[in-house]
């Protein structure tokens, strides 16, 4: 346990301080140098030298245990056309990369893809071995005919004669992917929050749509303590939990508590099911996308779990699905969160604060899709992932990253929320860009004061004077969760102790 950090700046140029603290809490800030004892350093102590301090980082929308899995799994990220992903799945096969009996891949976006997906093209790859992909929202998956056996889907539908499942058909489709034993799981699991503690995250909260109780308590069970952990529940598991006594801001144990209630109320953009007040073009089947819980189910749905003590956590994409969240909270007379918010429409950016909602966004979401929002969002694109309307109104703004959908980085989502743009494009909607100040804010939960969690984070550079491409690279000298280090630079190991977490 850390007792004290020496020479730490604060951001914003100010003269050096020390740090003092006491069972992870910030119990003293002083000048740099004043607190006897200050000119040697003693156990417990740690020499900063001058880098920065700052509260450590949330990722408050995370599907920890698909993030852990996805970085395992075939990427199809690059893949411009159904014909160049499907051959990246048979170069895959033909290396022996794809190991498992199913085959899986991710990260396909096929939104402007020349050509269509279909459950033919990969029975060309294989015709006897299951293949299941991913898109990158997660609100597809892509299969052949062995698939669609080996997972005993309905030939007959629609979706499954095309080989693309959609929304809840993807979702149950999806869950039964896990070949993989809870030890495998666990140490993906564990290996991705070191990466997350390295890049100065102390925090995440994870909606895997799955019962995240037991997940995370057999994790803090065999060690795991590299993060703090809010677990969200879902519709299908409430009467479980809500039968455990569990509620939102109860420890399970460890470094894990529950979290909100989470509700999927519509699709996703690329996959093109966003309910939205205007028609997608080119989608004569769901021209406005997909309403996957209606208003009178959600009203009731919320009003119960609020009651049992969730906090509510609605996701909602589309302009027309935001409008009808946010009519649910008015008539709950509670806030709440909108998770996503990308498309809101302009009289509903006020009712965000009205109503004491908190808007989860993804900015990164928008660098990757801004190409698929001027194709089927065409002249509403200002305002599309409208971060600066949304703090103009009034709105509270919480950054995440929905990973696998964006890669587990706070530093993503604050460059993309700041500079609206990535790989040299020019800005998208500049506009809606928002400060420094208020990214680093809406990606933080403590401050450093006294009192405080000693959460913090120290930087080689001070964040409020870089540039996009600067925040992309963060350099994370330290990580420190309640005074306990998650990661260090060997450069500060005179005083750092081994750090601690699986």
């Amino acid at each position: 346990m850390i007792r004290a950090i020496r020479n730490a700046r604060p951001l914003g140029g100010h003269e050096p301080i020390d740090l003092l603290l006491d069972d992870g809490v910030i119990v003293g800030i002083l000048p740099a140098g004043i607190d006897p004892g200050a000119d040697r350093l003693a156990d417990g102590e740690i020499d900063l030298e001058g880098r920065y301090v700052m509260p450590a980082l949330w990722d408050e929308h995370v599907h920890m245990t698909q993030w852990a899995q996805h970085r395992r799994r075939i990427d199809l990220g690059a893949a411009e056309s159904a014909a160049e992903a499907a051959a990246i799945v048979r170069s895959a096969i033909r290396s022996g990369e794809a190991r498992d009996a199913v085959v899986v891949g991710v990260g396909f976006r096929d939104a402007l893809w020349p050509d269509a997906p279909t459950a033919a093209l990969l029975d060309q790859v294989s015709s006897d071995r299951p293949i299941v992909l991913i898109s990158a929202d997660v609100h597809c998956v892509w299969v052949n005919s062995a698939a669609l056996v080996h997972f005993g889907v309905d030939g007959d539908s629609a979706e499954a004669h095309e080989g693309v499942l959609r929304e809840d058909a993807a979702f149950a489709l999806t869950s039964r992917l896990d070949s993989a034993t809870d030890d495998e799981v666990d140490g993906w699991v564990a290996d991705a929050a070191a990466e997350a503690a390295r890049r100065g995250v102390v925090g995440i909260v994870d909606l895997e749509m799955r019962w995240n109780r037991d997940d995370w308590a057999r994790r803090v069970a065999r060690g795991f303590d590299a993060l703090r952990v809010e677990f969200g529940v879902y519709p299908q598991h409430l009467d479980q939990a809500i039968a455990l006594g569990l509620r939102s801001g109860v420890p399970v144990a460890g470094t894990v508590a529950v979290g909100p209630l989470k509700v999927i109320t519509d699709g996703s953009l690329n996959t093109r099911t966003a309910y939205c007040c205007d028609p997608y073009p080119d989608a004569p089947a769901e021209p406005y996308g997909r309403l996957t819980v209606p208003p009178c189910d959600l009203h009731p749905l919320l009003a119960r779990a609020s009651e049992a003590g969730f906090e509510l956590a609605v996701h909602a994409i589309g302009d027309g699905a935001n409008k009808l969240a946010l009519d649910v909270f008015a008539k709950l007379g509670r806030g709440g969160r909108i998770e996503h918010a990308q498309l809101v429409h302009e009289s509903d950016f006020g009712r965000f604060a009205a109503l004491g909602v908190t808007a989860s966004v993804q900015p990164e979401h928008a660098m990757d899709d801004r190409d698929v929002a001027e194709r089927y969002w065409a002249g509403r694109t200002g305002r599309a992932f409208a971060l600066r309307s949304l703090l103009d109104a009034g709105a509270r703004l919480v950054l995440g990253s929905d990973a696998p959908v964006a890669p587990l980085d706070p530093w993503q989502a604050i460059a993309a929320a700041t500079s609206r743009t990535r790989d040299a494009r020019p800005a998208f909607h500049p506009e809606q860009a928002i400060t420094i100040a208020e990214a680093l804010a809406a990606s933080t939960r403590t401050l450093v004061g006294l009192g405080e969690p000693a959460d913090l984070i120290a930087l080689d550079v001070d964040p409020l004077a870089a540039d996009g491409d600067a925040l992309r690279r963060m350099p994370v000298a330290l990580t420190l969760l309640g005074g306990r280090v998650t990661h260090h630079d060997p450069a500060l190991s005179a005083g750092v102790p081994e750090v601690v977490g699986v």
